[in-house]
Parts: C-alpha cells; structure tokens; sequence
C-alpha cells in the first residue's frame, strides 16, 4: 500500500498542488529515461507475502498489531485488514542456488513468525481469501490502524458517492453492498519484483500481461467468499470492485478502473506513468519538499514522490515501479496476480515458472504481443480467474487450449530455458518446474484442492451450517501447509 502518511485533510489547493507538483515529476523522469540514469547492470527479483490471521476456531484474528509486536522483525509489516500482514523479502539474483537458499531463509522466518503469533492467540495461514470470513468480518472497525488505509477509505467513498456493489457469478452467485473498503483485506497475494532496464521495461510488461491468464489458471487459490463458491480466483472479481471508485454512470462512460489489467500493450515504461497522470484523480494528494527538477539538475536522484504516492493508488495487476536504493533509481515491473500459498514451495514454484517463461518471451525475436490481440490476453486473464486450472486460454499458433496442455506442451520448455539462461541451479530448477508440471497432471492446484475438500466433508457431514465444513476444510489446509509439501501432492479425504 506504499508509504504512510498523517491523517488529513485535502483541500482543493492541496489537489492542484498535488497535480502541478506530478506533472513536474512526470517531466524530470522523462529527461531520466532519456539519459537512462537507471541500476539495472544487476538484475534483481524480489518477493512480497501477504497472510492471514486466524484464531483457533479458524475464523479471522484481528490481532496483527499485536503479532506484529510479537514477531519484532521489520521484513514484517502491516496490511490493510487487522487480520493481515506481510512479508518483504531481501532483493537477490536467481542465479545459482539461490532459490532453494530463499526457501530455507522463508520457512525459518515463517516458523519463528507462527510460534510467536500462538503467543497471541492466532496462527498465520498463506491463502488467497479465508473461506470463513463473513461480512461482520469486514467492516470499517476491521481496518488495521494505519491512517493510509482510512484515508484511502475516505477519499474512494468521497468519489463513489454510494455504497460499494460486489456481484460475483459462480457456481454459486454473490450480490452485497459495502460501505468501506474492508472487503479488500480479504484478498492476500503475492507480488513478484523484476528489476529491469528502460529498454527492457516495456517488453517485460508486455510478456506478462501475455501470461497473466496462464499464471491465475495455475495458481488459483481463492475459491470461497462469505460461505458460497465463487470462481477460482475470486480474489481477482473482489478486488477489482472493493476499491473502485466509479458509480455506475461513470463506468458507462467509459472511466477506467483503478484495478485495472490495462488496454493496450505499451512501447515505454513512460506510457504508464503518464496514464497515471492522464487519467487517474488523485487520492492522496500529498505533497514532498522536493523540487525533482533541481535535485536533477545538481546531479542527485530525485525521489519522485509524488509521483510513487500516486503510483501506489493504482492497482495494475503489472504496475510499474520507480525507486531508489542507495542514492541510485532502478525500475521493476510487480507482478500482482496470484494469490497467497498455498505453501512455501508453491510460491517459489509459481515465481520459478513466470521467471523463466517471462525471460524467453522477452527475448523472442518475434514478441507474441505482436502475435496476439491485447483483447485476447485480457479473455485469458479472466478465463484464468474464472475457471481456474480448467480454464480454456488462447495462444498464437494453437488457437483456444487447455491451460495445462498450453503449459506442458509450449510454456514449461520455454522456463526451463529461461531459467537455465539465468544461471539457476538445474536441481533446483527441475525440483521447482516439476511441481508446475505435476500441478498440471494431476489437476490440482490449491482451488481445487479447497473446493474438492470441502464438498467431500459437507457429503459426509452434512452440517446444518456449511461453515462448519469450510471451517474443516480451513483446519486441514493449515494442517498441510505447515508440512511445505506441494499442493499437488494433498489428500483430498
């Protein structure tokens, strides 16, 4: 959710500050990718984990202040719903070992995390939406305490203007109204760093929007919402319409949505920056003492705040990042798609995957964004949300095909390429690609696991209330996840 900031006010000179202010950074970080003042000489990946919080009867903890507390580790930090946290993972290459180092360093500090969260009555579960929330669950007084979070609540609801309407169809069919943004804590994910040249930056975005519906069909992990089943990435639909800041008239106008997949491929980093600017009011119009323009002029790197600040206001499933580390600006593309868990191994799994096949499409001598309609990756990235692994994808050259045959016939040769091209350890990409493979084979990811779990309980139960099979269903989940064995790998009775 990007940095803190004070509770406030905004005043509307504080608004056309804030746009003069933006406009000034978009200009100086023109001139930057014109003399390409960036650190890309050594690629970096990074990790971001969102959790969970659950108490012993397997419904939501709103206790992450103080397991926060309890951890006392600054990789640690606050998330949007008192009943998340998350995890910042150290920069590193993928080259070599490094991959199976980052999941030994990832379980230690999960395990430490989930000894000391028990101290305070609640355990951390890595899954993309809690089957046991209800809407009591997310309402204003669940926000973690964050003045961010209530600001960003006030000024969506300012624009709206109404009440949030959530209509998800499904097997089953969902349709409330909110009147905050809670329901967005519901979605927990995991973001994938890539750190990139200015040259590279558009490319890369482009191969992953092309694979975004491929990732949410092999990852899929977000079956349940307020007891009904949903698709299989229902995380996608909730958060898409959580934070939207459109009433309905103005979605007919053709207004774009804050959580948005995008319309079009791009040429330059520089064209999303300045859509940001072109088409997005602000909402935290916070203004820094920084003048970009003579920082740049002195020979110093600006840090663009107001440009990040309104950055982290919008939602791209790939959104474009300008930071700066140790006085030097770098840029990356954040993968946003997929959902927490559903273990460790998954995870590494998932990015070992998009990693590897992301190298060699941006290295194709013909993009398949030349290939391929912008319209089509938009279907696949649905298609994927909806149906999960039984999601039906379009490819160039072979037309509407299974997700898994698409992946066993032309995606996992190109990541095993591509990884190879990164230098990563062939054990530990054969181990990691395997489970991709398996996934495929078996036709398991963690959606179905969840779903086929949980109508197996309610048949032999038959409880008055299903939320006692979904509570089950949850207790076996963690149960599972603790043993880091891939989830292709889970009993389903």
């Amino acid at each position: 959710m990007g940095e803190d900031v004070a509770s406030r006010t905004f005043s509307r000179q504080d608004r056309q500050l804030f746009r003069e202010k933006l406009r000034s950074c978009l200009d100086v970080f023109a001139h930057m990718l014109g003399e390409s003042k960036f650190d890309f000489e050594r690629p970096l990946t990074g990790l971001e984990i969102e959790f969970n919080l659950i108490d012993d009867d397997q419904d939501p903890a709103m206790r992450n202040a103080e397991v926060l507390n309890a951890i006392a580790n600054d990789d640690f930090q606050t998330e949007l719903g008192q009943f998340n946290i998350e995890i910042n993972v150290r920069p590193r290459s993928l080259a070599g070992t490094a991959a199976e180092e980052l999941e030994v360093e990832l379980r230690a500090s999960l395990n430490d995390a989930e000894e000391r969260a028990r101290s305070e009555g609640a355990h951390i579960v890595m899954i993309g939406m809690l089957p046991t929330l209800t809407p009591a669950h997310l309402t204003g007084e669940s926000l973690s305490a964050n003045p961010r979070y209530q600001l960003i609540n006030e000024q969506i609801f300012a624009a709206r203007g109404e009440d949030l309407r959530i209509a998800i169809d499904g097997p089953e069919r969902l349709a409330t109204f909110a009147d905050t943004i809670a329901p967005e804590a519901a979605c927990t994910s995991v973001q994938f760093h890539l750190q990139v040249s200015p040259q590279d930056y558009a490319p890369s975005w482009n191969a992953a929007q092309c694979i975004a519906g491929v990732q949410l069909a092999l990852g899929a992990n977000s079956p349940f919402l307020f007891g009904k089943e949903l698709w299989r990435e229902t995380r996608v639909a909730l958060f898409e319409q959580a934070t939207d800041t459109r009433p309905q008239e103005l979605k007919e106008q053709g207004v774009r949505p804050r959580v948005w997949f995008g319309e079009r491929w791009i040429t330059s980093i520089f064209d999303q920056f300045e859509e940001n600017v072109r088409y997005f009011p602000a909402l935290l119009p916070v203004c820094e003492d920084e003048d970009p323009a003579a920082v740049l002029a002195r020979g110093d790197t600006p840090r663009l705040g107001e440009l990040r600040m309104h950055n982290g206001t919008i939602y791209r499933w790939n959104r474009p990042i300008y930071d700066v580390f140790r006085g030097k600006p770098h840029l990356r593309v954040e993968n946003r798609v997929l959902p927490a868990g559903p273990t460790v191994v998954d995870v590494l799994a998932n990015g070992a995957f998009y990693y590897g096949v992301l190298r060699m499409l941006v290295n194709h001598d013909r993009p398949l964004w030349s290939q391929m309609s912008f319209s089509a990756a938009t279907d696949n990235f649905e298609a994927g949300a909806r149906k999960g692994i039984d999601a039906q994808l379009y490819w160039p050259g072979l037309g509407e095909v299974p997700a898994t045959e698409l992946v066993l016939r032309r995606l996992l040769p190109l990541a095993h390429e591509g990884l190879s091209e990164l230098g990563v350890d062939p054990a530990g990409r054969d181990r990691l690609l395997g489970i991709i493979e398996r996934r495929c084979t078996t036709h398991q990811n963690g959606a179905e696991w969840q779903a086929r779990t949980f109508h197996r309980i309610d048949e032999q139960k038959q409880p008055l209330d299903r939320r006692d099979s979904l509570r089950e269903m949850l207790r076996r989940y963690v149960e599972l996840m603790h043993t880091n064995e891939p989830v292709h790998t889970w009993p389903i009775d």
